[in-house]
C-alpha cells in the first residue's frame, strides 16, 4: 500500500496545472448512457475513481477509449460508446468504492427502463442517503423497491413522463440524477431547490451540447424538456475548483507563491474571500489565479454551504492553514455530520483544535511537527499534506489511496514547485 513522505519547510513556487475536475468528471461519464453515439471527454484527469467508472461503464455494455496523457502528460481523453446497454445491474463490488456510482441509476432508466444499482459506498465522511435521487425518478413515473442492498428501478410502458421534483434541501447528487433522468422523459420536468454548483452547470452545458433542452441552468428551479434521443458529442471537463482552493492553501501554508493555471474565479469565490481574509494575496489573471502569502496568516470564522457558500470540500484544508494563524478560527461545518475526523491527526502534529458538535475551534500554534499519520478519506488526505508541507520535520501520511481519488498525481505537482515529497510503496 502507497504512502506518502512529505518534509517541509520548503517555500512553494511556480506553476500548477489544474486538472480536469473530480466532482465534474464522475458527473458527466453517465451521460454517455443516454446515447447509442459516442461521447468524448477532454481534460480527463488521472483519477482511481475515474478509472473505476470506466469499469462501471464496461460492466453496463459500454466501450471506453482512452487517449493522450503519454510520458507523465495530464489532459487525457475518453471515448464511450453505449450502442446498447448490455446490462443494467451495477454490482457491489464496482460501487462500493465510490459513491457517484450511484449516478447511473438515472441514465439507465431513462434510456434502458430499468436499472438496478447497489447502494453506494465512497469516503466515511457521514450519513449521504439515496432517498431523494430515489423521489426525483418517482416523480418521473419510475417505480423503485429497495431489496438486499440494492435498488432497482423500473420505468412505466412508454418510458418516463415529466413532472415536478421540488427537493426539501439542496442535493447535488440529487439533482444530477433527476436532470440525467429528466432530459429523456416525455413532456416538461420542473426541478425545484435543485444544487448550484459549477459541476451542475458542467452538467447542463454537457446535456444541451448532446441535444437536451434546459432552461434557467445555473438557478435554483430548473425546466428540462424532454427528448426522444440524444446524440453524442465532445465536450471538455471544466477545471477542478477543489484541486485549485487545495493547492491555493498550499502556497499560503508555505508562505508561498503559486500560479493555478487554469483555474477559473468564478468558481472559487467563496474560497478566495476566505482566503484574502487570511492574509493571502489572491490575483486572478488570463491565465489563472495567483495566490502568495507573506508573513503570518489570520484567523477566520467559516461556515461550508452549498454553493455558492464555502464548499465542504474544502474545509479540512483550510483547518490545516488556520492551524498556523495567528489567532483563533472557528470552522462550522453544515453538510457532513462526520467531516471532523482528520483533527486527531492534526492532533498529533502539534495542532490546538477542539471539536464540539459541528464545531471545530482552531487555535494558532507557532509551528507543527512532522509525524506518522493516517488519512481517514480524501480531502482529510489533503489536509495532512498540506500539514507535512508546513512542518518541521517529516510526515509520512498512510492510506492515500483515498487521496489518489480525488488528485492528480499530486507529488509530482507538488515537487515541481519545490515541495521535499516522494510516494513509497510498500508491500
Amino acid at each position: 500500500m502507497d504512502s506518502i513522505k512529505v518534509r517541509g519547510g520548503n517555500r512553494l513556487s511556480g506553476t500548477i496545472e489544474i486538472s480536469g475536475a473530480k466532482n465534474a468528471v464522475l458527473t458527466l461519464l453517465p451521460c454517455a448512457l443516454l446515447t447509442d453515439e459516442p461521447v468524448c471527454f477532454e481534460n480527463l484527469p488521472r483519477l482511481a475513481d475515474v478509472d473505476s467508472f470506466m469499469h462501471l461503464l464496461n460492466q453496463h455494455g459500454a466501450s471506453t477509449m482512452l487517449e493522450g496523457g503519454h510520458n507523465g502528460g495530464f489532459g487525457r481523453k475518453m471515448t464511450i460508446k453505449a450502442e446498447r446497454i448490455a446490462s443494467t445491474v451495477a454490482p457491489y463490488d464496482f460501487v462500493r468504492k465510490m459513491r457517484a456510482s450511484v449516478l447511473v441509476l438515472g441514465p439507465l432508466v431513462a434510456r434502458a427502463g430499468e436499472a438496478t444499482v447497489s447502494m453506494p459506498g465512497g469516503c466515511a465522511i457521514g450519513n449521504r442517503p439515496v432517498d431523494l435521487h430515489l423521489k426525483a425518478l418517482e416523480a418521473l413515473g419510475a417505480e423503485i423497491e429497495l431489496a438486499a442492498g440494492y435498488v432497482k428501478a423500473h420505468a412505466p410502458d412508454g418510458g418516463l413522463r415529466g413532472g415536478t421534483i421540488a427537493f426539501p434541501f439542496v442535493s447535488v447528487g440529487a439533482t444530477e440524477n433527476a436532470l440525467m433522468a429528466a432530459v429523456l422523459a416525455r413532456g416538461e420536468t420542473v426541478i425545484e431547490n435543485a444544487a448550484k454548483e459549477p459541476e451542475i452547470v458542467d452538467l447542463c452545458n454537457c446535456l444541451v451540447a448532446m441535444g437536451a433542452e434546459i432552461e434557467n441552468i445555473g438557478r435554483a428551479t430548473l425546466v428540462v424538456h424532454g427528448k426522444e434521443r440524444l446524440g453524442g458529442t465532445t465536450y471538455r471537463v471544466m477545471p477542478d475548483r477543489i484541486e485549485a482552493g487545495s493547492y491555493a492553501c498550499a502556497a499560503a501554508i508555505t508562505g508561498g507563491d503559486l500560479m493555478l493555471a487554469g483555474a477559473r474565479g468564478d468558481d472559487m469565490r467563496a474560497v478566495l474571500a476566505e482566503l484574502r481574509d487570511a492574509g493571502a494575496e489572491v490575483e486572478e489573471t488570463g491565465e489563472g489565479i495567483r495566490v502568495a502569502a507573506d508573513g503570518a496568516l489570520k484567523p477566520v470564522n467559516i461556515s461550508t454551504a452549498p454553493f455558492p457558500g464555502f464548499p465542504t470540500d474544502m474545509q479540512a484544508q483550510f483547518m490545516s492553514m488556520l492551524a498556523l494563524a495567528k489567532g483563533t478560527s472557528l470552522l462550522t461545518e453544515t453538510i457532513f455530520e462526520n467531516r471532523y475526523m482528520h483533527v486527531p491527526e492534526l492532533g498529533r502534529m502539534g495542532a490546538d483544535i477542539e471539536v464540539s458538535g459541528r464545531s471545530a475551534v482552531v487555535k494558532g500554534v507557532d509551528e507543527l511537527v512532522g509525524a506518522q499519520v493516517m488519512a481517514t478519506d480524501l480531502r482529510a488526505s489533503m489536509s495532512l499534506i498540506l500539514a507535512g508541507l508546513a512542518a518541521k520535520g517529516e510526515t509520512h501520511v498512510l492510506r492515500v489511496y483515498h487521496l489518489d481519488r480525488g488528485y492528480e498525481r499530486l507529488e509530482d505537482k507538488l515537487g515541481a514547485v519545490g515541495a521535499d515529497i516522494e510516494r513509497v510503496s510498500e508491500g
